[in-house]
């Protein structure tokens, strides 16, 4: 039960501080939790806490100082491991697709300007094209748009065709790095034998150069991809989760999704699937109640939050 408290403690563990920052040794039985991220569903798992010492030659003075990642004990693997894109993989709303969205307005001379704090709000609806067609029927639509539903339509996919022409050069620019840990957690479960894929509603063509350009074209190609109008429904509808079980074969019951938005969580739940939340930038604040676990991010040695291990642990339940 001590080891179960520690990992609680570490899971729930939303400060942005590196646990290697800290000029004293922490006592990890004093390590705080401020909100329930771990469900029921961890009772009785044997948790493994990986402490390992710092050389004395990178210590400040004297002090020492250690790494405590979240991982398990246990012989069942997921099989299959799914990632959302935008904010899991890259963190690419606010300085990625946003700005590629106001570029488009700004060629189209549409006069319309999404700041952060709006695009914020406009990012509870899943998909681009859905997301532009709330706000133009919300506050009306712009003098050079058209006026049956079906002329809307084909303006709305055109603006969202130009927009990923213009995230994708960002992408292949390399820009926007990935995230902390996405890379280390995917290499984990393909060296054994998890299935990989990503489902996001974002267009197609923009997820595979994400995962093209900044994972590489070795993962890329172990890598299946569900993405954008892939399915009729988007997130939080489970569709694309349960599209993605079907098409690998596996149970959604076996599978570990790791999302970064409340929607998201959503879908993965709907779809009976475990759900891990790393929080981005705009949904830090989101409600992850039903979440089987939180983190910042995934995180690479020394800061490293959680591994393949903890993904597992959260699949097989026994009594250590």
């Amino acid at each position: 039960m001590a080891s179960m408290a520690v990992c609680h403690s570490l899971a729930t563990l939303s400060s942005t501080k590196p646990l290697l920052s800290q000029k004293k040794a922490t006592s990890i039985a004093n390590l705080k939790s401020h909100e329930r991220v771990l469900q029921s569903s961890l009772l009785g798992t044997r948790i493994l806490i990986r402490k390992t010492r710092v050389p004395f030659s990178s210590r400040v003075g004297a002090t020492s100082t250690s790494e405590v990642t979240c991982s398990a004990s246990s012989s069942t693997l997921p099989s299959a491991l799914l990632f959302d894109c935008d904010g899991v993989l890259v963190d690419t709303e606010k300085d990625g697709h946003r700005i590629s969205f106001n570029d488009t307005f700004k060629e189209k001379e549409l006069g319309v300007t999404w700041d952060v704090d709006l695009y914020g709000e406009l990012l509870k609806i899943g998909g681009g094209k859905e997301r532009m067609t709330a706000y133009f029927n919300k506050t009306g639509w712009p003098e050079k748009a058209p006026k049956s539903e079906e002329e809307r339509k084909a303006f709305i996919a055109s603006l969202h065709k130009r927009k990923t022409e213009l995230f994708m050069a960002l992408i292949e620019k390399k820009l926007l790095p990935l995230r902390p840990g996405v890379a280390k957690l995917i290499d984990q479960a393909l060296a054994d034998g998890v299935k990989v894929a990503v489902c996001s509603t974002s267009n197609e063509k923009a997820v595979s150069a994400i995962v093209s350009f900044l994972l590489g074209p070795e993962r890329a190609e172990k890598i299946k991809i569900f993405a954008g109008d892939v399915v009729p429904r988007k997130k939080p509808d489970p569709a694309i989760y349960v599209l993605a079980a079907n098409t690998l074969g596996v149970d959604p019951s076996s599978c570990v999704v790791i999302e970064d938005s409340g929607i998201g969580l959503a879908a993965a739940k709907a779809a009976g699937m475990k759900c891990i939340v790393t929080k981005s930038g705009y949904t830090a604040e989101e409600d992850f109640q039903n979440a089987d676990a939180v983190f910042d991010f995934i995180g690479d040695p020394p800061e490293e939050r959680f591994d393949l291990g903890f993904c597992r642990s959260l699949l097989k339940q026994y009594v250590s």
